[in-house]
């Protein structure tokens, strides 16, 4: 399994880091998530319950080759909608199979566990999961 470009730069970013830095490259990410289409509402979406704040996510992989994710997060949440953002620019516009080979791990590789709670990071390892759930069932059958 291996990391899209986009995403093995955001770990490098994170790797550069002291603790107090990485926490506030997180919240550096959160201002940066995009809002949502005019289109898309939030009510219309998948919740992701593993996050402690509410956020939810919209996958279209419509064109496997370009898989565009959308994600509605709180502004009071920082935390959650920096992991958003990280996914975000990861993972948006890449294809299929490269976010079918990103590691549901890679969260580790931040280097975000001595300055986020265990409970927060596995908010961001639900989000990752269910953008590989819905990657695959909506290409399951495409050659």
């Amino acid at each position: 399994m291996t990391l899209t470009p986009a995403l093995t730069e955001i770990v490098d970013d994170f790797a550069a880091l002291g603790d107090p830095d990485r926490a506030t490259l997180l919240l550096e990410f959160a201002d940066e998530l995009p809002d949502l289409p005019e289109e898309l509402h939030a009510d219309a979406m998948e919740p992701v319950p593993e996050c402690q704040s509410p956020i939810f996510l919209s996958v279209d992989a419509a064109d496997p080759s370009a898989v565009r994710l959308y994600f509605s997060a709180p502004r009071e949440a920082p935390t959650t909608r920096g992991f958003a953002s990280i996914l975000h620019q990861g993972l948006d516009g890449a294809t299929a199979d490269a976010i079918a080979a990103v590691p549901v791990d890679f969260v580790s590789d931040l280097q975000l566990a001595s300055v986020i709670s265990p409970l927060r990071l596995r908010g961001m390892t639900g989000m990752l999961t269910r953008i590989k759930r819905q990657v695959a069932e909506q290409t399951a059958g495409r050659t």
